[in-house]
């Protein structure tokens, strides 16, 4: 959770005291003011620890969730309604929808996550149900199922999350049903600015899609140096987003760094950092070798060179040709190597 005179201040506090014992116990029952609680269980799990990020920027970086014996408990001040995304110590991800004041419970088999209950409040509610639905459909009707939930709830919270999950945000994403989407949901919610910059997005991604050319464009690395897409002509160029929380983002840049001294003539790299620090950013830099361009602003996904190519996942993978052609995005970890490496040959 989160003065007086003498005789009539005491005669005050014996006449309200039971009042606020009891307003005391009905609050320490749970999540007081602004904050948000999150608890559960997971099966086959003894111990452990589960990373938790918000990207609708509830709040900024990334939290820890400490797992015993099976069990975690998890407290956020949040001022509204926004997205919070557990990740699970095999990367799979999990959405979450704090609420001031709410609380949450997660149950599951940490061996079946896709069969895990979030409940507490109705948008947990729907989305598992939703995800009961979905795990009954084969992959080609899934598309379908989620725009059909948009479509019924197009000013939910839940609605956008599924809009980046299944359409934008995928390997193979579906940028014109996305944008059909968010037309939809910006039509029901005129005023939401995120549905408003999900636009802009889009604009970006459909601008950088495959076997498309790589859109020109300048910036400024972290030595102050001018870089240009002009320094990737003729050769293989990579652009990568990356972040010091992100572990598979930084895995790929050592990965990159491997490439680069096999084939030292023919591969152009651009690294965007989306940390917030700069002096972390250059730590890592320097601690990693990272000697090619890397560019860092503090803007975060509103830096201009992710919003013109579209990279608003970490981690983020452009592969553009010797011709110029954008031929590879969002490379898998474990395939990074080969799959630049076939166009460097």
């Amino acid at each position: 959770m989160e003065r007086l005179q003498p005789i009539g201040f005491l005669k005050k506090v014996m006449c309200y005291l039971p009042l606020y014992l009891f307003t005391f116990l009905l609050l320490s029952c749970g999540p007081e003011g602004n904050k948000f609680r999150l608890s559960g269980r997971l099966r086959n799990i003894n111990q452990g620890e589960f990373l938790i990020y918000s990207p609708d920027g509830g709040f900024v970086g990334v939290d820890t969730i400490k797992v015993r014996n099976g069990r975690f408990a998890y407290e956020k001040e949040v001022r509204n309604m926004v997205t919070l995304i557990i990740v699970f110590p095999n990367f799979s991800e999990q959405a979450v929808f704090a609420t001031p004041g709410e609380e949450v419970e997660i149950k599951g088999d940490a061996t079946h996550l896709k069969e895990m209950t979030i409940k507490g409040t109705d948008e947990n509610d729907e989305l598992t149900k939703l995800r009961a639905r979905v795990n009954k459909l084969t992959p080609p009707e899934i598309p379908g199922a989620i725009a059909q939930f948009i479509e019924e709830n197009p000013t939910s919270i839940v609605s956008m999350y599924l809009l980046d999950k299944y359409f934008v945000s995928v390997k193979e994403p579906n940028y014109s049903e996305g944008q059909r989407l968010a037309a939809l949901m910006l039509k029901a919610d005129p005023d939401n600015g995120r549905l408003r910059k999900l636009g802009k997005q889009l604009e970006g991604l459909k601008n950088s899609r495959l076997q498309v050319a790589l859109p020109s464009f300048t910036a400024t690395d972290l030595k102050g140096r001018k870089i240009s897409s002009g320094e990737m002509r003729g050769k293989v160029g990579v652009i990568t987003t990356w972040a010091s929380w992100n572990y598979p983002s930084t895995e790929i840049q050592r990965r990159l760094r491997r490439l680069q001294r096999k084939y030292p003539n023919q591969l152009s790299l651009v690294s965007i950092c989306l940390d917030g620090a700069k002096k972390e950013v250059q730590q890592r830099v320097d601690r990693d070798t990272l000697d090619w361009a890397v560019v860092w602003d503090g803007k975060l996904f509103e830096t201009p060179l992710v919003q013109q190519l579209g990279l608003f996942v970490v981690p983020s993978v452009i592969v553009v040709n010797k011709q110029g052609k954008i031929v590879a995005r969002d490379l898998e970890l474990n395939n990074v190597e080969q799959d630049i490496e076939k166009y460097l040959k």
